[in-house]
Order: structure tokens, then sequence, then C-alpha cells
């Protein structure tokens, strides 16, 4: 990995058109929350909810969630009563207890009027706005697209497509951050390059830079470059 005193012109990043972030798992340490939730649908159900589990579930849209959620349960047809239970479940949780990831809102501030910047994230609105505003965040983007929001969420590229286009720059040549497989994907797929900080349970990305959190010296030297 390249030396964090490293000029941040010599990462191999040239300055993007844009850059677009993920929401759950990126900029809040949203995750938890999730599991909190999703843990307790499974309750009603008397059924156990660990590690192997929340594998199933790590950078799923909300239905697609919602979908295993109903096969696992054997409840297929039921998915609007679990879809209920799930997001009322999951808007309390982030709105009390979601947390910006570390260097989050200082990546954010260093690059807020340098150029375009916008959220792409696999959760429905709701459930977004709570998280940015939990963080303060809210007004600090200037596109912020939600999965309820596009024909297809993640691994599809609307949303990257979406939040460029309300962005106002083209997507070759913006780049995403992204701490999940699917966001990667998503990003990759809608032309962005990726840099990625992966969360515990992500596995392998596959993104184009790889760090180990958005308080890298580089990614911030990086961004106050540009």
């Amino acid at each position: 990995m390249t030396d964090p005193g490293v000029r941040p012109e010599a990462l191999g990043l040239p300055r993007p058109s844009g850059v677009v972030f993920d929401c759950d798992g990126l900029l809040l340490d949203t995750e938890p929350c999730w599991t909190v939730a999703e843990t307790a649908v499974f309750a009603t159900r008397g059924l156990p909810y660990g590690p192997e589990q929340k594998a199933l579930f790590i950078g799923r849209s909300v239905p697609g969630s919602v979908e295993l959620m109903a096969s696992i349960f054997g409840e297929q047809g039921n998915e609007e009563a679990i879809l209920a239970q799930l997001l009322d479940a999951i808007g309390d949780v982030i709105a009390t207890s979601a947390e910006p990831m570390p260097g989050a809102l200082e990546l954010v501030e260093l690059l807020s009027g340098r150029l375009p910047i916008g959220v792409a994230s696999n959760s429905p609105r709701f459930v977004l706005d709570a998280a940015l505003g939990r963080a303060g965040l809210r007004d600090a983007f200037g596109a912020v697209v939600a999965a309820d929001e596009v024909p297809v969420p993640k691994p599809a590229p609307d949303l990257y497509l979406s939040a460029c286009r309300l962005l106002g720059v083209p997507a070759v040549g913006a780049v995403a951050l992204e701490d999940t497989a699917t966001g990667t994907a998503a990003a990759h797929a809608a032309g962005l390059r990726v840099i990625g900080v992966p969360s515990p349970e992500a596995g392998e990305l596959g993104a184009d830079w790889l760090l180990p959190a958005l308080d890298d010296p580089r990614l911030l030297a990086w961004a106050s470059s540009l």
C-alpha cells in the first residue's frame, strides 16, 4: 500500500468530475442498527439471528432483504407486512443510535465546494433521510438518491447514474466511495471508479483503490488536493 506521505496526485486517482458516497456502513455506522432491526424481526418468529444469518443480508437492498426474509420464514406473499415491521424497527434505531464513521464528516467537509458530491444509497428515502439527519449531513450534498427512487437498486447502476445526472457530471470520470461488493458492482456498472473502504463483513470488494477507513491520511490528502 502506498506510503501515507506520498503526494495525492501520485496515488493513481486523477481529479474526478464528482464524488458519490454510499451511506450505510460508509458514511454512517448503520449496520449495527440494521442488525438490531433484523434480529427483532427474526425474534418475533422465534428464529435466531447470528453471524451466519447476517452474512446473507450484507449489501442487499431493503426489498431484497424482505424477499429473503419471506423465503426464510416461509411467508411468501407476506412481504408487505415484513417490510412494514422492518422499516418501523430500523427508523427508530437509526434516528437514535447511528453514528458517523471515522473521518466521514471531515471528508465531506473537505470535498464540499471543491467539486460536486452526492449520495447513492440502497436504503429507502425515509431511512436515508433519518441517517443523514442524524449525522447533520442532510444538506451537505448536491444530490441524494434513495433505492425507492430508481427502477432497480444496487448492484444495478441506476442509483449511481441518477446521482451523477442530478449532479450534472459524467459518470465516467466520477468516483464512488463504497463499503460492499454490491455497491462496488453498481458503481462500476455505471462507469465510476471506486474507492473501497470495506466493512468487516464485506469480503473482497473489487475496488480500484482500497483503504481501511475514511480518515486514512492518504484519502484526506487526496481530498484536500482537489
